[in-house]
């Protein structure tokens, strides 16, 4: 690697890592043709301990130990300084323990919410306005979480089935956000994010991030980007550029709970 080319990494201004939530019911019964899905469904036992592996390896690799050598695979630590949560449950029970093991304030962003938000299954479901969580589920089980200001018993979605057409710039919004809040500012550290988010959600960012059309790849193919539940990956940003640091990594979880 040429010496100007790891000056540019040891001079990131910005570090995104994408957490997919661990593994929720729904995922766990995927193809399971009795089951009824869940609008807001909660992890399973290995979704549990996927989060708990996770918090765990962040917490042993937050402290970062060498300042002077090229981090991008984050061998030398992660120093995360802010962690945001979809209020979705399988996501905040998942952003939790992180937060804690890090000593980190959690702060929840509604529109990190998974594609679709919270419905029911049927069409005429989809039009009903489903709650979510109301603040008193999240001020009881989540004792150091930011919520926003118009969060109250009501819960937070009471809405329809998210359409088509709301998702993409929902996304766009986010990135927007995102580089408002954290993008380098003359004399401050640089900022270290964890979104805790699910998968569709994850797709949309990225076409917001790169530009990208909605599923399209070449030769009439449709473009999907896998994540396993409870999997990192990394975006680094500085000067102009944005880079693609690595995807989807899961080696903090054992073979069995590679979900």
């Amino acid at each position: 690697m040429s010496t100007n080319y790891k000056k540019r990494y040891l001079l990131i201004i910005m570090e995104l890592y994408f957490i997919r939530h661990g593994q929720s019911v729904n995922n766990a019964n995927w193809d399971n043709p009795e089951y009824q899905e869940n609008p807001d469904p909660s992890l399973t036992e290995y979704g549990y301990e996927q989060a708990r592996l996770l918090s765990e390896f962040l917490k042993k690799n937050q402290t970062i130990n060498n300042t002077k050598e090229w981090n991008l695979q984050n061998r030398y630590g992660f120093g995360l300084t802010h962690i945001y949560t979809s209020l979705m449950e399988r996501a905040a029970f998942t952003a939790a323990p992180i937060a804690e093991a890090l000593d980190i304030p959690l702060i929840a962003w509604k529109e990190i919410h998974e594609e679709g938000g919270i419905y029911g299954r049927s069409d005429l479901a989809k039009a009903e306005n489903l709650p979510g969580r109301p603040r008193s589920f999240f001020m009881q089980n989540f004792r150091t979480i930011t919520l926003p200001d118009d969060l109250d018993e009501t819960g937070w979605w009471n809405r329809p089935y998210e359409a088509e057409e709301e998702r993409q710039p929902r996304a766009d919004q986010v990135f927007a956000e995102l580089l408002a809040r954290h993008k380098d500012q003359k004399g401050r550290p640089e900022h270290r994010v964890a979104f805790v988010s699910h998968g569709g959600f994850f797709m949309r960012l990225m076409c917001a991030m790169l530009k990208l059309p909605w599923r399209q790849a070449a030769h009439g193919l449709r473009s999907w980007f896998a994540l396993n539940n409870c999997s990192i990956s990394r975006f680094d940003i500085f000067n102009n550029d944005l880079s693609i640091a690595y995807l989807n990594r899961t080696d903090h979880l054992p073979d069995h709970l590679i979900t």
